[in-house]
């Protein structure tokens, strides 16, 4: 890792997928994927907030779809949602890192609920790192909550850009830059359609327990090469 990274996204999105085909291939059970890949997201989001300082990153950790999984998976990966958040590990793990919950997360069993309720309580004056997670998260839904909490405030005379983005879960964050999918899938699956809007999106072939610090340097990397115009025309005069 020689090249040194001069332009670093503000805002990070990751859609942690291959836990459960990393572990067939492995012989495994899908469990074990899913433990893996949580120690690997310690990992990365530690590495993005305190080696390159990027200042907010978003996880896809759970989608509304994904209570269609067995209620074996679905009570394991709850057990480990629950143990990442408890309060005391995280802030010691997080310093300055404000957690804040993209979905519904109260569906979920009560000791999940607690914990989640605890870190957000503990971390809420924080300021300069923000960890969004997504927990029964889905981007269609939070437009849709959206909208109806402005209907219910019965905002006037009309709705712009900006008065919408104060009502999603990232008021005050700016938009994603950077998106990185693993596992090779080349979708959002309803990831942050909003924020996603004008992003950077990265689909490396590698399922995410294997996604380590050398293969964050690399999507870095590539993000680095992009040429962000936003619409705009190039500098050579080609229309982007």
């Amino acid at each position: 890792m020689t090249t040194e990274l001069k332009k670093l996204p503000q805002h990070i999105g990751f859609i942690i997928d291959g836990n459960g085909r990393w572990a067939k291939e492995r012989g495994w059970p899908r469990n074990k994927g899913h433990r893996y890949g949580v120690k690997n997201l310690d990992v990365v989001i530690k590495e993005c907030f305190f080696n390159y300082h990027i200042p907010v990153v978003s996880v896809y950790a759970f989608s509304t779809e994904n209570w269609n999984r067995p209620k074996t998976e679905l009570d394991f990966l709850f057990k480990y949602f629950t143990d990442y958040l408890n309060a005391k590990d995280f802030v010691k793990k997080y310093p300055h890192v404000r957690l804040n919950i993209m979905g519904d997360y109260t569906k979920f069993p009560e000791a999940l609920v607690k914990n989640a309720k605890s870190v957000i309580e503990a971390t809420k004056n924080e300021t300069q790192f923000v960890l969004n997670l997504g927990l029964n998260y889905s981007g269609q839904d939070e437009l849709v909550r959206a909208v109806n909490t402005m209907l219910a405030e019965k905002l006037e005379p009309k709705v712009d850009r900006a008065t919408l983005q104060n009502y999603l879960y990232t008021k005050d964050q700016p938009l994603l830059d950077f998106v990185v999918r693993t596992s090779g899938e080349q979708r959002l699956s309803n990831f942050m359609l909003w924020q996603v809007s004008y992003a950077e999106l990265y689909f490396p072939k590698i399922y995410w327990p294997d996604f380590g610090k050398e293969d964050l340097y690399n999507a870095l990397l590539e993000y680095q090469s992009r040429d962000r115009r936003f619409g705009a025309i190039a500098d050579s005069g080609t229309e982007a």
